[in-house]
């Protein structure tokens, strides 16, 4: 019988890429954070889904409402699913929207299906993050999110020039890239992911807690191209735009495709 966020014990399985546990939360009786080889991935509260609790979903969530305030989503991709934790604050904002979820590990994804169904309007696909991105008609999506990781790290596939170039294909005017990217001090990775996406797209922004921002602690900022909408910041955040953005990459160059 699936939990439905009622079984309270923690529920252990195997899945493709490791162990997974639904950890209940003792505070909200339909609350439940998903952890793949003992690392969060995702929190969900199903009678809830505007519950977030991982700062950096709280900022995907506040640029999604300062993307939307002049429009409404059609379509979504994401790439990397977890427990669905955008997906469903999506469909909560904007009932009907068409939303894709890819994710890689089929085992995980009947785990989700089963203990924590999603919400109508939602499809998930189990595949390749980037090889499904390149088969995506052109213009066929409003946003994409990319939260792609393979345990605390982002898969090369994701984080290159062609992967940025098949989504600023997959985009339709005025559509928004969003992406999840953890780094340590001194952001190497992040100022090489900027420079990528900058290639790829006329307009970017970095949104972030001010202290990984100037690498003084290690943690994860939301790299944001295409329609970058003005975001509004907490104290302790940055937005990076334009000249600042320039000046945070610092001379890095784009991130390219081994040769096939």
């Amino acid at each position: 019988m699936a939990t439905h966020g009622n079984r309270r014990a923690p529920l252990v399985v195997e899945v493709a890429s490791g162990r997974a546990e639904l950890r209940p939360d003792p505070a909200r009786p339909q609350g439940w954070t998903l952890l793949v080889n003992g690392v969060p991935q995702s929190y969900v509260d199903l009678a809830d889904p505007e519950r977030l609790e991982f700062p950096y979903v709280r900022q995907i969530g506040r640029v999604l409402r300062s993307w939307s305030a002049s429009r409404v989503p059609g379509k979504i991709l994401h790439l990397g699913g977890g427990a669905l934790t955008v997906p469903r604050l999506a469909a909560r904002w904007w009932p009907g929207v068409a939303q894709k979820v890819v994710e890689l590990d089929p085992l995980l994804v009947d785990l989700v299906r089963r203990e924590l169904p999603p919400p109508p309007g939602v499809e998930i696909e189990v595949g390749d993050a980037r090889a499904t991105l390149e088969t995506e008609d052109p213009q066929g999506y409003d946003v994409m999110v990319a939260d792609v990781f393979d345990g605390a790290a982002t898969p090369i596939s994701v984080a290159t020039l062609g992967f940025a170039s098949a989504a600023a294909r997959a985009l339709r005017p005025g559509g928004l890239l969003i992406m999840n990217v953890t780094d340590v001090p001194p952001l190497a990775w992040t100022r090489i992911q900027v420079a990528t996406v900058r290639a790829a797209f006329d307009e970017a922004g970095l949104l972030g807690s001010a202290a990984v921002l100037r690498g003084r602690r290690a943690g994860n900022v939301v790299l944001l191209a295409g329609a970058v909408p003005r975001v509004p910041t907490e104290r302790d955040e940055r937005l990076l735009r334009a000249g600042e953005l320039v000046v945070f990459s610092g001379g890095a160059r784009p991130r390219l495709d081994a040769p096939r």
